[in-house]
């Protein structure tokens, strides 16, 4: 009787997971402030006490316990004697003066994407982007090529977001057997640095619009590999596609709507020579479209974004290779929810 009743118990549905989910946005604010203020960067100096670190956030006196706390017990602050510290993971990844930083997609998130979701139920059932352009504003595109300022946050937020990524494809895929590769829509040039710090015998090109070229330049010189990765301007929807080994597509044809994706891999066909590889990677949704759950949101995040961008399964983007004519495609896991479809020529 009492394991029937324990069952029973066990079995019973409860409202958790539900208020857990519907209230989220709490937690992802705080932890949205907390990056824009700088707080992980500040306490990489060394812990602080209450009211120090008060003063130098300018954080007001009814806020601050209250705040520190609440990082406190979702895990991304220690506190100890009195003093807040990182934690391991908050003081890796969110100092914003080491290079391991990923903060640059949590700053865009606060800046544009928390504000757009807040419209999530007018774009379902309209279909329409909730960006600028929804007030007759420039596309997403558009709009941030146009600020150097908020360009160079959106190229380092795509390095956050890849960055895990990045190095897996540079350690995975068998770079032994080729000499060059283009990474289109480059951005900050992270994805190509990787794979010619793990791969010495590589030369790459990074390929985006002309507004890119400092900012990759830059950063290649930064992480030593200006010597073998060169920029290259241009416009994939004018321009060919340089010749290389193997062209790379990360986070790029989900932007975009079914004719251009299918567009886009022409031209990496093209591109490349008889046994030559194109690799495009992102949150590849599974199969079964039931599992890989921030894979489906970043789909609806391109809904907000986006007037056709879409993202899709691994079958959807062999099918797409095949029709192209690759000869031999595949996927393979990455990190978290991204995978690489990989399409042989």
């Amino acid at each position: 009787m009492t394991c029937s009743s324990g069952a029973i118990m066990q079995d019973h549905p409860t409202p958790e997971k539900i208020l857990q989910t519907g209230m989220a946005f709490w937690a992802s604010k705080t932890l949205l402030s907390a990056v824009e203020m700088g707080i992980f960067t500040e306490l990489s100096r060394g812990p602080a006490s209450l009211d120090s670190l008060s003063e130098r956030l300018g954080l007001h006196p009814r806020s601050a316990h209250d705040f520190l706390d609440a990082l406190l017990a979702l895990g991304f602050l220690k506190r100890e004697g009195g003093r807040y510290s990182n934690t391991l993971e908050t003081d890796l990844f969110l100092d914003r003066n080491k290079p391991s930083y990923i903060g640059g997609i949590l700053e865009m998130a606060n800046h544009r994407l928390y504000p757009f979701w807040a419209d999530l139920t007018e774009a379902l059932r309209t279909g329409q982007p909730q960006n600028e352009c929804k007030t007759g504003g420039a596309g997403l595109f558009e709009t941030l090529y146009a600020d150097p300022a908020r360009l160079k946050e959106f190229l380092s937020a795509m390095t956050g977001v890849s960055h895990a990524s990045n190095t897996v494809i540079a350690r995975l895929f068998p770079w032994k057997d080729y000499q060059t590769f283009i990474d289109v829509g480059t951005a900050q040039g992270d994805l190509a640095v990787q794979i010619a710090l793990a791969n010495p015998h590589l030369r790459g090109v990074g390929f985006d619009l002309p507004e890119v070229a400092p900012i990759f330049q830059q950063y290649t010189a930064a992480m030593s590999v200006a010597d073998r990765l060169t920029f290259m301007p241009g416009d994939f929807f004018k321009h060919d596609l340089p010749k290389a080994d193997v062209v790379l597509m990360g986070h790029i044809l989900h932007d975009w709507d079914l004719p251009t994706k299918k567009m886009l891999i022409r031209k990496a066909f093209e591109a490349i020579p008889a046994g030559g590889a194109l690799i495009v990677y992102e949150t590849i949704i599974d199969d079964d479209r039931s599992q890989n759950a921030f894979g489906l949101m970043m789909s609806l995040n391109m809904l907000i974004e986006t007037p056709g961008g879409f993202d899709y399964t691994g079958v959807d983007c062999k099918a797409w290779m095949s029709e192209a004519g690759f000869s031999i495609t595949r996927v393979e896991p990455l990190t978290g929810p991204d995978s690489m479809v990989i399409g042989i020529k």
